[in-house]
């Protein structure tokens, strides 16, 4: 396993870390096999754990905080809030009301008296940047969190929240976690140039393309992927958009076997291997998926395999620009553009 400095927090962290959004409900993760899997993980040499609130309404931070229990200190923890949690409209998005409450109840559900890392799940457009650093630090200050960051945050909010936070002498966000893989490039048009200029330290999510980048979506195959069954319609493959992906696929199984490397390998490697990128979170759903995974610790991508990735997805692209999350609020609801 390799480790790299998480930002500029002097915090040392894993290249892969273990993503908890499969524990629960979601992907049908026992309390036993969600233990099993942390286990290994940290035999593995992974030492950050990600999870959210909203990840099964709580689910996942309950079954984190059992596993982890009496080796606490051993690991990175990091949980997320902003989403919606429930159907009051008040228990949602990045008020000092909220979060205060929220990170409480986070603590509670996985059992532990304080996160290393807090992060904005989305940026909340409702509520101003001096609002949220101010309760953060505050929170910071407490000891309730050691660290906080952001997550699928646009470019420009990004540079906006490290303005905020020095222009109102406020702590700043460390880390961004976007989404990132081969298949979804987008963020290396603004994104990752924007954390190098600031420090912050990347933690990839979904570096696998929601299975997509896992071996499971090949031509002729049937699609079963935990995924294809929440949202059938990302792997619907009359869409032009999913046929694109397979293409891709079918083309990067080759320049993996040609490699010798798995397509998990390649995948994670890719990921890896942008200097701006901290960590891949990665998020198994079983213990096989978990090994097939940790099997790319120390995969090193050469030049050439780059190259031909490369070619294959330029630079800076994405294959289903449909299916961000950081897209600006009024490119979504027209009341936001029209006067």
């Amino acid at each position: 396993m390799q480790y790299r400095t998480m930002g500029r927090t002097g915090v040392q962290v894993s290249s892969l870390a273990l993503g908890a959004m499969n524990f629960g409900a979601i992907g049908r993760t026992t309390q036993d096999e969600a233990t099993a899997i942390v286990d290994a993980a940290l035999e593995g040499g992974i030492n950050l754990v990600d999870t959210a609130d909203m990840y099964g309404d709580g689910e996942s931070e309950v079954m984190v905080g059992k596993a982890i229990a009496g080796r606490r200190d051993d690991l990175v923890l990091a949980t997320k809030a902003t989403m919606p949690i429930g159907e009051e409209r008040n228990h949602r998005g990045s008020s000092r009301r909220w979060l205060v409450t929220e990170l409480d109840h986070s603590l509670r559900r996985l059992g532990v008296d304080h996160v290393d890392l807090y992060q904005m799940h989305r940026w909340d457009p409702a509520t101003g940047d001096e609002e949220t650093l101010s309760a953060l630090t505050d929170l910071q200050r407490a000891g309730k969190i050691r660290y906080f960051g952001s997550s699928t945050f646009p470019a420009y909010r990004i540079v906006q929240a490290q303005w905020a936070a020095r222009e109102h002498h406020l702590s700043r966000y460390v880390t961004e976690q976007p989404g990132y893989s081969i298949l979804q490039r987008g963020v290396e048009t603004h994104v990752l140039p924007v954390t190098e200029e600031y420090g912050l330290g990347v933690l990839a999510w979904s570096p696998l393309a929601s299975g997509w980048l896992s071996g499971a979506v090949r031509e002729g195959r049937e699609i079963t992927t935990s995924r294809s069954r929440v949202l059938p319609q990302r792997f619907d493959l009359a869409l032009p958009a999913n046929r694109a992906r397979l293409d891709a696929v079918e083309r990067l199984v080759k320049v993996a076997d040609e490699a010798g490397l798995t397509l998990i390998q390649l995948a994670l490697g890719f990921v890896t291997a942008h200097r701006a990128v901290t960590s891949a979170i990665i998020g198994p759903r079983t213990l096989e998926h978990l090994h097939s995974q940790l099997a790319a610790a120390d995969t090193v991508l050469p030049a050439d395999v780059l190259d031909e990735i490369d070619a294959i997805v330029a630079p800076g692209l994405d294959l289903a620009p449909d299916e961000k999350f950081d897209t600006p609020p009024a490119l979504l609801d027209p009341t936001l553009r029209r006067r």
